[in-house]
């Protein structure tokens, strides 16, 4: 495991799509993208050719930071 793989212990490994990972956050796909493009939202996993998917994890955690940023 290298020093940036996420932790297997946390959590099991979940890829999803960008349907789910709209349907989870309430972005708008091109919200999704220029949010990735300015580095504020987890980038895709390529998965091979042209598809790619994110970590269920990373979505989790981008929302709660974002829930934190309202408090503060």
């Amino acid at each position: 495991m290298t020093a940036n793989a996420p932790s297997l212990t946390a959590q099991p490994l979940r890829f999803i799509r960008l349907p789910e990972v709209i349907a989870t956050c309430g972005l708008s796909r091109s919200s999704v993208y220029d949010a990735i493009k300015r580095g504020s939202f987890p980038a895709p996993v390529p998965l091979g050719g042209k598809s790619v998917a994110w970590l269920s994890s990373e979505i989790d955690a981008w929302m709660v930071d974002r829930i934190a940023a309202r408090h503060a």
